[in-house]
């Protein structure tokens, strides 16, 4: 009897702490109140109140908007490319040439005055188009969301010799050629393409500009035509196609025309955003990309038509975000892109790669040294980048002598100040300036990060003599630049480049063919200095 009622006991015991609820670990807990940059926010254990909810899903949805600008603008940017090419009549496969150069009437995210620009763009739609390029040519091909395709010219297969290159759309799956073609395919039907020629002797373009339209031409391709060897046909493998010569290419002059090509910050960025969706393969975004787009109503196939509440959020995410995208262009915050120490020189290429996730490799005597992948995409740069640059190449990444070009912003002056139009500054670089090919400083306006426009036309300094004098040299080898909205007294018209007292500016220091002086920092540029 006393062992059964020992049992019975025991068995009560277990029962009552069985039935007895475990407490629920404190990192579990969402208080009835929470205070956020949002407001203050109620909940009746766990469940939001309706007002609660509401201001969550409004932030949800700023967030998606948010994030549509800051990770697509290099699409819009594209986007904005193609359209203002077609706003002075261009068309598909035609050929836009600035013969004496680019100047300031046009707005180019931080194109130059040193260089002839040649650019055109594409539809792959209908089937691979080619595109043959001159020699001695720069340049790459870019998708609907500037993501890079190939090079073309000197960094390219063709090696600077010309070549003849045949771009394949994400949808086509006919015959290709077996030779004579440097194939890539994307994954957009919409293909821009731009690159540089440089001046002869570094005052002429007209020799340049009629190799250009020589040798440059663009045209459908031909399935079973070049490049299709008979054999393939006697096997069965391909059909036969037409060997014709290609019809003209047409070519616009760009010297002197008013166009726009620089992404919006108003409420067309949403509606540009919509156009390139709707033009392009649903799949032709990563869907971790397209998700925030689809969260805000674009989606292929679908009427993009934001209700009231939608459309306010919308506007305040762009707001935020294209405000967020100036201070990460105009103030960046990374010491690690700072090329000198203490400096405010910068190119964060070298940290990130053209990719923004990986460091360019080092190139050594033993050859190539590759970084291992970061496996991650750094945020910071890829915005400050497509904020205020046009097309972006492995070229642009590395640190080969002699070949392409490098770059050197600066935002701010020695004191860590952003320049004032209508101040004087100046810079020296000293003697042995590392370019096989030429050198040069481009000023640009804050707000439009295209060429600053003044009675200057081009605001550029550096080696060449054309479209403006060549900069002059001191006793010592030293070259000074000054920036000035009046030209400085006893200064050279070559060594001044001009300001405007109304606006803020920026500069870019480009070496044509960097040697190494440039790579191992042995030569480095003066601070930009206030004057006066």
């Amino acid at each position: 009897m006393i062992r059964l009622t020992a049992f019975l006991g025991s068995m009560l015991l277990v029962a009552q702490t069985a039935s007895a609820q475990a407490p629920i670990p404190e990192s579990l807990v969402t208080p009835d109140k929470v205070d956020t940059r949002v407001g203050t926010l109620e909940f009746k254990d766990g469940v939001p109140s309706a007002d609660s909810a509401a201001k969550l899903y409004d932030n949800l949805d700023f967030t998606y908007a948010y994030r549509a600008f800051m990770d697509n603008l290099r699409g819009v940017s594209i986007h904005s490319l193609k359209k203002g090419m077609q706003d002075i009549g261009m068309k598909e496969n035609e050929v836009l040439v600035f013969s004496d150069l680019m100047d300031a009437k046009s707005l180019f995210l931080t194109a130059n005055a040193d260089t002839i620009y040649v650019m055109g763009y594409l539809d792959v739609s209908k089937g691979p188009v080619v595109l043959e390029t001159p020699p001695k040519f720069l340049g790459a091909v870019q998708d609907a969301w500037f993501r890079w395709v190939i090079d073309v010219g000197a960094p390219g297969p063709d090696r600077g010799e010309g070549g003849k290159y045949l771009i394949v759309g994400p949808d086509y799956d006919g015959p290709l050629p077996a030779g004579g073609f440097y194939v890539a395919r994307a994954r957009t039907n919409t293909i821009l393409w731009f690159g540089r020629s440089f001046l002869e002797n570094g005052s002429d373009p007209k020799p340049v500009v009629e190799t250009i339209k020589g040798a440059t031409k663009v045209y459908a391709y031909e399935p079973g035509g070049v490049g299709t060897p008979i054999a393939d046909f006697l096997a069965g493998k391909a059909k036969l196609g037409r060997i014709e010569p290609p019809p003209a290419t047409v070519f616009h002059e760009g010297t002197g025309k008013v166009m726009n090509t620089v992404p919006p910050n108003d409420w067309t960025f949403y509606e540009a955003l919509n156009e390139i969706v709707q033009s392009e393969p649903a799949t032709a975004l990563d869907p971790e990309l397209m998700g925030p787009v689809a969260a805000i109503g674009i989606v292929k196939g679908k009427p993009f038509a934001p209700d009231d509440r939608m459309k306010a959020i919308m506007t305040d995410a762009l707001a935020l975000a294209n405000a967020t995208s100036r201070a990460l262009f105009t103030s960046p915050r990374d010491p690690a892109w700072y090329y000198y120490p203490d400096s405010s020189w910068f190119n964060f290429l070298f940290q990130t790669g053209y990719e923004f996730e990986t460091p360019i490799p080092e190139i050594t005597a033993e050859g190539v040294k590759p970084y291992p992948p970061t496996g991650y995409r750094t945020m910071d740069a890829r915005t400050n980048f497509f904020y205020g640059v046009t097309g972006i190449t492995p070229g642009m990444a590395m640190r080969l002598t002699g070949i392409g070009s490098q770059y050197l912003l600066a935002v701010a002056d020695a004191a860590k100040n952003h320049f004032d139009g209508a101040k004087t500054y100046k810079v020296t670089l000293p003697k042995g300036i590392p370019e096989a090919n030429f050198w040069s400083f481009t000023v640009y306006d804050n707000m439009t990060r295209s060429m600053l426009d003044t009675p200057q036309r081009y605001p550029r300094a550096g080696s060449q003599s054309f479209p403006s004098p060549a900069a002059e040299a001191a006793a010592d080898g030293s070259t000074t630049i000054w920036f000035a909205p009046a030209q400085p007294d006893s200064v050279a018209r070559g060594n001044w480049i001009q300001t405007d007292p109304n606006k803020g500016w920026f500069t870019i220091l480009r070496l044509y063919s960097p040697l190494q002086p440039f790579f191992d920092k042995s030569w480095r540029p003066s601070e930009i200095e206030l004057v006066n």
